[in-house]
């Protein structure tokens, strides 16, 4: 569903939500809020700069657009299954201790990608930073394209 179409059926749950308990709002005082504007709440989301959530599960959705753009493979439960074993979710993950990082080159990122790895797979039109999400990802599913058919082939380090 389009981010649009997500945001737009939050407003309408919370009207509903609201609406159905607008009695029982109305009948409280309000304790302590000098104007109408203290009861406010920001829900604005944190978003990528395509529009995508800025959350793993944006990452990924971003990264399956770009994909399928440049007829690369995958699935958002590949790339999900291996983003949780590879670093847990977290974009700034390094293994520092492996023999890749005694030779010089640790794994960083989402899908722990070396820097050869992802300089050599690294997609057009995601940033060049190994770090970024969207780049890492992106280059990593490149990089499992090509060797194993696809991320979704991947149930291990690779």
């Amino acid at each position: 569903m389009p981010a649009t179409a997500q945001s737009r059926r939050a407003r309408f749950v919370r009207r509903v939500v609201v609406a159905g308990t607008g009695v029982a709002i109305l009948a409280l005082p309000v304790v302590g809020a000098t104007t109408a504007s203290a009861a406010t709440t920001s829900t604005t989301a944190s978003t990528t700069l395509a529009g995508y959530p800025n959350t793993l599960d944006g990452w990924i959705r971003e990264s399956l657009a770009i994909m399928a753009q440049k007829g690369i493979p995958g699935t958002y439960n590949g790339i999900y299954r291996n983003v949780i074993r590879e670093s847990s979710g977290n974009q700034y993950a390094i293994n520092n201790w492996d023999s890749n990082a005694v030779a010089g080159t640790p794994s960083k990122g989402l899908l722990q990608v070396i820097d050869p790895t992802f300089n050599a797979y690294h997609v057009a039109g995601t940033s060049f930073d190994p770090y970024d999400p969207v780049a890492n990802i992106t280059a990593a599913c490149n990089y499992a394209a090509a060797v194993y058919g696809s991320i979704d082939n991947v149930y291990g380090a690779y």
